[in-house]
């Protein structure tokens, strides 16, 4: 059996788990209230950066899923998403509407990372 091993465990989840090779992380949101470009680019910092605290990085994310509570903002977020994923190391990515935690959240994204 593997170990589990919990990064920026709170009360309520931690901000990322790993086990058994993979590292899954928790639904990432950014500045209530920016604007979405600025939102993604956020979610995207603190993708890498627990992906780096887990010891793996944005080339071996396997899985992502974008939340956006407007799909009318699905150009902009991809605009900076476009420019963030590593040519060649595309994750399978799923990206739909939903209600978010608060109005002032605009994009949240959830991935799975090989270690």
């Amino acid at each position: 059996m593997s170990d589990i091993k919990r990064i920026e465990t709170g009360p309520r989840m931690s901000q990322a788990v790993i086990a058994n090779g993979i590292v899954w992380l928790a639904g990432q949101v950014g500045e209530p209230g920016a604007s979405v470009t600025d939102q993604t680019r956020v979610v995207l910092e603190q993708v890498d950066r627990l992906l780096a605290e887990a010891g793996t990085d944005k080339t071996r994310i396997v899985s992502a899923q974008i939340w956006l509570a407007d799909m009318a903002d699905f150009a902009e977020m991809n605009a900076v998403w476009d420019q963030w994923a590593p040519q060649g190391h595309t994750p399978a990515r799923a990206t739909g509407e939903a209600k978010l935690a608060t109005p002032d959240y605009k994009v949240e994204v959830i991935v799975t990372a090989a270690l």
